[in-house]
């Protein structure tokens, strides 16, 4: 079962060692530039954790995909090149 917002902005705040408050700060900003990003039509490859593509279909029906970085794919137990730690 996924998490809530509240439950990651209060995981992510803890690893911050930041308050909550400030923490949903970042993830509305993030949130809210990742969506202006999309809307452009372009995507995001955020390195350790995959890339974000944007593509458009038959008319003007967009299409949005999800690459996971090589890390969650070995995470996943996915074929991964990754050396590291998970």
């Amino acid at each position: 079962m996924p998490i809530t917002k509240k439950e990651f902005i209060k995981q992510l705040a803890e690893k911050m060692e930041t308050n909550e408050k400030e923490t949903e700060k970042w993830v509305e900003a993030y949130t809210q530039t990742l969506i202006d990003i999309f809307k452009t039509g372009e995507g995001v490859t955020i390195t350790g954790l995959g890339g974000f593509h944007v593509s458009y279909g038959y008319g003007k029906t967009m299409k949005f995909k999800f690459n996971p970085s090589q890390k969650i794919k070995k995470m996943m137990g996915w074929s991964s090149t990754f050396k590291g730690d998970v």
